[in-house]
């Protein structure tokens, strides 16, 4: 039996590959703020995998200095300002990328899971 820490160990770790990839697919639906982003990857998925602020504003910096995200402050009426997030073009390019990869990667995996069988 496996103990609920290796689980949420194992868990966290497939995760990891798949954020910049989730990220990156809401940031091409519109132009974003961090905690929205957040909130909305979590809701969408129902939490799996579950994200944490802690994780998405790194992965958001990283993009951001890689040139696949821009980042604007924008302020709506007496809000603070909140920094927005949108894709680049070749942000847009890293997705496509990103999203073949993940495609051959449950294909391969579904085909190995069920015995070899598709």
């Amino acid at each position: 039996m496996i103990a609920p820490a290796q689980d949420e160990a194992a868990r966290r770790e497939l995760a990891r590959g798949t954020v910049e990839l989730a990220i990156l697919a809401l940031l091409s639906r519109a132009p974003t703020y961090g905690y929205d982003l957040l909130s909305t990857l979590n809701e969408i998925t129902g939490g799996t995998p579950e994200v944490k602020e802690g994780t998405v504003y790194p992965i958001l910096h990283r993009l951001e200095d890689s040139g696949f995200v821009s980042a604007s402050w924008e302020a709506q009426g007496r809000n603070a300002p909140r920094k927005y997030y949108a894709i680049t073009k070749d942000g847009k390019a890293r997705l496509s990328s990103l999203r073949t990869e993940w495609d051959r990667l449950v294909g391969g995996m579904s085909r190995l899971l069920d015995g070899g069988k598709r």
